[in-house]
């Protein structure tokens, strides 16, 4: 019965109003957003480009699309930009497919080091055909070994440097790896899906600025937009971007979260430096106070982080995946994640868990929260205090943050449509 899916919903919905959520891929959208996903656009077909439609009746779509593609090169000062791409995946694979051919080399991060599945053999890039071979990691510092990597390149020459992380706490080398690149003949990719909102915020460096040819990234995660991508890149590769998503990847490009995201772009160019900032402190006062509790923070010789993540080794409280269940039972809801020393085959309990802050953020919690946020981790993982008492300490905590901040007009963070 149709009643079976709403009374989900709205169960899902009372769950999310007293957990504090911490995944890091994940974000809240603001009314205006939502709005746009139920308009008439969700029921359309806009194939093709703006102007050059394969379909009539595109002419308000084509206002919205052009818009859209304007504020984007506005709020990142880029040549071209492609907003087709329906994910993140989609997105790397239309790179893959206009940057590389089968059989090509290409350098990405490994998952254990933080790198996204779909720059992996196992997944989008190996499905192109790729050769993947894995950056030299330098796990102290949670970054790319430039000249162990300059090294390697120079012997297996390499078509395509992909960088950006799904694990990624501080600013990855992409001037030196375009320097490399350069003698290489090769181009550089950046998937910054996790630090969108970051950079159209100014708090991290924009790849492009620094010399990538592509961006690609999904835009729900530091970013205010409905679940989808986009790709900027330099003019020389905008050709083969473009064909590559469509005819390439993407059909039609679901024109009601095409809308939305146009009014995140709008959000974004008005409150996103506030928001990034404030991501950031939030991000850097919870791993201090983690660390001060006693837990392994990752990074601390550079300061834990500088984006909206912070990664914890929890060996000793039994893994990522314990602790990640027990966490949940008092509402705070975060993932287990892989850690650079872990096998790729030990994904059911790693060594780590990720948190992120961007959601937090955007609901109005500062400092003091994070502070509050660390005390909730420790009461758990330590059993200060039984798992029921703690979960109604997360809840009241809650109760004061049911609002979605740095949009146009303040909304509910949760509701049934």
């Amino acid at each position: 019965m149709y009643s079976d899916i709403f009374n989900a919903i709205k169960k899902h919905n009372e769950m999310m109003k007293s957990s504090i959520p911490l995944i890091a891929s994940e974000n809240l959208t603001s009314e205006l957003v939502r709005k746009c996903y139920l308009s008439d656009f969700g029921h359309r077909y806009a194939e093709g480009k703006v102007g050059e439609r394969y379909y009539a009746g595109c002419k308000f779509i084509d206002e919205v699309e052009d818009l859209a593609i304007r504020l984007t090169k506005k709020l990142f000062d880029v040549e071209h930009v492609n907003l087709q791409p329906i994910s993140g995946v989609v997105a790397n694979l239309a790179a893959f497919f206009a940057l590389t051919n089968p059989g090509d080399t290409v350098f990405s991060i490994s998952v254990p080091c933080g790198g996204h599945i779909s720059h992996d053999k196992i997944s989008a890039a190996g499905l192109r055909g790729l050769n993947v071979v894995y950056y030299p990691f330098d796990v102290e510092s949670m970054n790319i070994d430039v000249s162990e990597t300059e090294k390697l390149a120079r012997e297996i020459k390499p078509k395509l440097f992909i960088l950006g992380s799904s694990l990624i706490l501080f600013r990855q080398p992409v001037r030196e790896i375009v320097e490399i690149a350069e003698n290489l003949n090769a181009h550089v990719m950046f998937d910054a899906s996790h630090v969108l909102g970051l950079i159209a915020g100014k708090v991290y460096p924009n790849p492009i600025k620094e010399g990538a040819d592509v961006l690609t990234a999904s835009t729900h995660k530091t970013f205010f937009g409905p679940q989808r991508a986009l790709i900027l890149s330099k003019e020389k590769v905008a050709k083969k971007i473009d064909k590559a998503v469509f005819p390439g990847v993407v059909s039609n490009h679901h024109l009601h979260s095409l809308a939305g995201y146009a009014i995140a772009v709008m959000e974004m160019l008005e409150f996103g430096e506030a928001y990034a900032r404030q991501t950031v402190r939030n991000a850097r006062t919870l791993a201090e106070k983690l660390h001060d509790l006693g837990y392994k923070v990752l990074g601390e010789k550079f300061g834990f982080t500088e984006t909206h993540q912070i990664a914890v080794d929890v060996r000793e409280f039994g893994g990522g995946g314990p602790v990640a269940r027990k966490l949940e039972a008092v509402g705070i809801i975060l993932n287990k994640n892989l850690l650079p020393w872990d096998p790729i085959e030990s994904t059911a309990n790693p060594s780590g868990i990720r948190i992120g802050v961007q959601e937090v953020t955007r609901l109005g919690m500062k400092e003091n929260e994070m502070i509050a946020i660390a005390e909730f981790i420790d009461m758990a993982l330590k059993d200060k205090k039984s798992l029921q008492e703690i979960r109604k300490e997360v809840a009241e905590f809650r109760k004061d943050f049911q609002t979605v901040k740095f949009t146009f007009e303040e909304c509910p963070a949760y509701s049934l449509c």
